[in-house]
């Protein structure tokens, strides 16, 4: 299967639906994958490991660039571990840049929340198709507290519309 990556709305089922109301930037990206047994957070390991060598490097310019700013160091996207099992994982772990908040079989949120803003992303995964194959949804939202979260945004949202649907095609791999 020869899968696409589409622009589409939040879905309804999201636990980020909440957190849509005066947010500064949201995205969401859907495709349909023949693994319908994965969870969405194996689903989500698997897309942040394979994350394109490119975009973990411009995370590296980035770290280096913000941290003068004082904010963190979020180190690499692909920092998976692939082996650990899925269970293992307890809201408060980190999962590459991100901090796991929930995690069911069908939802996985994490955050990473700065002074600047805070960035929530759901990866739902919703019921089987009539074709037999099942649609995954990422969804970004995004909280700006201040002048440097806005200023932040302005060259991150392009990139995040280019990087988002890279690495959402990545679980087809």
């Amino acid at each position: 299967m020869t899968a696409t990556v589409h622009r589409c709305a939040l879905p309804s089922v999201c636990s980020l639906s909440q957190q849509a109301a005066g947010a500064a930037f949201i995205d969401c990206q859907r495709i349909d994958v023949d693994n319908t047994e994965r969870s969405a957070f194996g689903h989500a390991l698997r897309a942040l490991a394979s994350t394109p060598a490119w975009i973990d490097n411009l995370m590296q310019v980035r770290n280096a660039v913000v941290s003068r700013l004082g904010l963190k160091d979020l180190g690499r996207l692909t920092r998976i571990d692939l082996q650990r099992e899925e269970s293992s994982y307890l809201p408060g772990d980190r999962v590459g840049i991100f901090t796991l908040l929930a995690n069911s079989a069908d939802e996985v949120l994490m955050a990473d929340q700065d002074k600047h803003l805070d960035v929530f992303l759901a990866l739902n995964r919703l019921p089987v198709n009539a074709d037999g194959t099942r649609t995954l949804v990422l969804s970004t939202v995004v909280h700006t507290h201040n002048w440097l979260g806005t200023l932040y945004m302005l060259p991150v949202a392009p990139f995040h519309r280019l990087i988002a649907p890279l690495t959402l095609h990545n679980v087809t791999r």
